[in-house]
């Protein structure tokens, strides 16, 4: 009984953390990230600020919460496929159930030009950079952690695990940036499945 109590008070925080950063995007994707204070957040979330406070230190923490997110699921399901399956096929299934997270339009909006424009803003917010920066490092050194398993090599010292760790990092900024580019816009798997065959192909040059 206790464990099942446990592991619903765990669900309930991570909903909890899912709401506090859909919030945070929603509303700077919407007033832009200068208009946007903690309180408007935690509001917005049905929550108070205090609680806003136990999640994140900053509404910064709170908008790069989801991208942090997914890399780790990224991570978690390249843990889960099966051992003989080739590591770049691997790491295209595990990238595709990561972005099985969401694109990023929350709560089912529908990809208005005006929200477009309002997630690129988000993305290129200069004070979010330092952010973004710290979820990425966490997510490749977690990623390099799964490589490495997979592999049999050392995360520490080998440098295939971390190269590979780097490369899909790129890959998954890559993949949000050009889907927020394209014209016709595709989906986020379509540029996922490009990206990621691209790399599993060895960076061939476009002829």
């Amino acid at each position: 009984m206790d464990t099942d109590h446990t592991g619903l008070r765990e669900r309930k925080k991570q909903q909890t953390r899912i709401a506090l950063s859909w919030a945070a995007i929603r509303l700077t994707v919407e007033r832009g990230f200068d208009n946007v204070r903690i309180e408007d957040i935690a509001a917005e979330a049905g929550v108070s600020t205090r609680t806003f406070s136990n999640y994140f230190g900053s509404k910064g923490e709170a908008i790069v919460a989801r991208h942090h997110d997914r890399a780790r699921a990224i991570a978690a399901e390249l843990r889960a496929r099966p051992a003989g399956e080739p590591i770049w096929d691997a790491i295209t299934h595990a990238a595709l159930e990561g972005f099985a997270l969401g694109e990023p339009v929350p709560d089912g909006q529908a990809a208005t030009q005006d929200w477009i424009e309002g997630l690129r803003l988000m993305v290129a917010e200069p004070t979010l950079q330092g952010e973004f920066q710290k979820a990425g490092a966490a997510a490749e050194a977690e990623f390099a952690l799964a490589v490495a398993e997979r592999t049999g090599t050392d995360a520490a010292r080998d440098v295939y695990p971390r190269l590979v760790a780097g490369v899909v990092g790129a890959a998954i900024n890559v993949v949000t940036q050009q889907w927020l580019v394209a014209d016709p816009r595709p989906s986020l798997e379509d540029v996922l499945r490009d990206v990621f065959g691209r790399l599993a192909a060895g960076l061939p040059e476009p002829r």
